[in-house]
């Protein structure tokens, strides 16, 4: 039998002699450009503290910020990731999750479990699936399959008629044609990226530069800290640089422990990125984080986090690359898994949300209390981080954390200026736009059942 997550969780606290970590500073104290770090608090067994996948119930959907609305753009998806948005308006979602593994272990059986539990457990669909909005009314009439037959797809591209889409251990390529509603021919190998057999951060996004000479993919590492060994993570934990001619591969960053949504700054044209940092050593290390990627530049993992703060795990040190690391740029909080992250353009949001980043933050799973579930907006400046965050999605967890009714994970802008957000857990791609447009019931609306003592 399956234990359930009221089981394990007892069961861990026990294996760990009852210790109860949690977090000693907000959430807050791990966000802007000057984190918080305090010192490393590592457990026996690392905390666990996951919100059951429950999907919304009928009618029910996130909590905007005031200024906005959301409704339902497209429903009843297979997990939906990632977004892209064509230049005809038409969106194209990658309905996938990761390559079936055998949990070798008590340990990764019991992640397995876990991850089963925030949502992450269902077979990965391989499609992309395109969503059409015709008649502009905000939900799109048309869902039908444009892609199938991949390999835990990700990151997507369109570079004239091509196509480019990110597998889990490839980039291919596929023959378009503005409207095309399906894909059938076979992709075209474009470049090898690092799969199987462990494949520990499966996903793998993807960006044009923006004279559309190169592409840049995402790839995360293949464990915490290194515990798999160096040796599997060659080519890993970076951004890589390629060709889209000849396939030809570069590591252009590295030290990025999993590198997942990338989008141009648009006064700059800088490559941001936003990164979900290392866990296990306390609910309050480390914070996730988005920069802008300097060439060649090294980013500290698994050797050190945040500049030159060592992580004592990882063995041998590498002292002489953590003289080298780079602070990243902005801190989106500890273990909030930030993985969406799309620039505010156009002219149909409000005026507080047109010069900035949003990002998508699927949820902690190693921090107590909970972190992230939620979708964000971080102003800018001059090409550059300027104040503090601003929730601009809300509610999608349950009021006493147990139960998750979705998890955010890709952002984009439509080609109307609204903001797609991809929710792999409720299933759905939600659109958020300027109030003023009926609003159904929020999550926070409902009878809500009385507070769970702590445990």
């Amino acid at each position: 039998m399956t234990p359930t997550p009221r089981l394990l969780i007892p069961l861990c606290l026990a294996l760990s002699l009852g210790a109860c970590e949690e977090a000693k500073l907000p959430v807050v104290a791990g966000q802007g450009p000057a984190p918080q770090l305090p010192d490393p608090n590592p457990t026996t067994i690392p905390t666990v503290n996951i919100a059951t996948a429950k999907g919304w119930q009928e009618g029910v959907k996130p909590q905007p910020a005031n200024g906005l609305a959301v409704e339902a753009f497209a429903e009843n998806l297979d997990h939906p990731r990632w977004l892209y948005v064509l230049p005809n308006g038409d969106v194209l979602v990658a309905e996938t999750n990761g390559p079936k593994k055998e949990a070798t272990g008590l340990r990764a059986w019991a992640m397995e479990i876990v991850m089963g539990w925030a949502g992450a457990g269902v077979p990965s669909a391989n499609r992309i699936t395109l969503l059409r909005d015709a008649d502009g009314d905000g939900v799109a009439e048309l869902k039908t399959p444009f892609i199938e037959g991949l390999n835990s797809p990700f990151g997507m591209v369109l570079l004239g008629d091509q196509l480019y889409v990110a597998n889990a251990d490839a980039v291919v390529r596929f023959p378009y044609k503005d409207g095309d509603t399906q894909i059938t021919e076979p992709g075209a190998k474009v470049a090898d990226l690092p799969g199987g057999p462990i494949n520990h951060h499966w996903t793998k996004s993807l960006i044009a530069s923006r004279d559309g000479s190169r592409l840049y993919a995402g790839v995360g590492s293949n464990s915490n800290v290194g515990e798999n060994g160096m040796e599997a993570e060659e080519r890993r934990a970076a951004i890589l640089e390629i060709d889209p001619a000849n396939g030809q591969t570069r590591v252009f960053a590295s030290g990025l422990r999993n590198p997942v949504g990338m989008a141009l700054q648009p006064e700059s044209g800088a490559l941001w990125v936003a990164v979900n940092e290392r866990d296990e050593i306390g609910s309050d290390l480390v914070p996730d984080y988005m920069t802008s990627v300097k060439e060649g530049g090294f980013y500290g993992w698994p050797y050190s986090y945040y500049g030159q703060h060592v992580d004592s795990r990882v063995q041998p040190p590498k002292p002489e690359l953590v003289a080298e690391a780079i602070v990243p740029d902005y801190a989106l909080g500890p273990h909030t898994a930030s993985l969406g992250l799309t620039f505010a353009s156009g002219e149909l949001l409000p005026e507080e949300y047109r010069n900035g980043a949003f990002v998508g933050q699927h949820g902690s799973w190693n921090r107590r209390p909970h972190s992230g579930y939620k979708v964000i907006f971080v102003p800018f400046r001059d090409g550059k981080p300027s104040g503090d965050p601003k929730d601009v999605l809300t509610g999608f967890l349950s009021p006493d954390g147990e139960d998750a009714y979705g998890r955010p994970v890709g952002v984009v802008i439509d080609k109307a200026g609204a903001l797609l957000v991809a929710d792999d857990v409720g299933d759905k791609v939600w659109r958020v736009s300027p109030s003023g447009t009926p609003r159904t019931t929020a999550a926070s609306d409902l009878p809500q059942p009385e507070p769970v003592a702590a445990r």
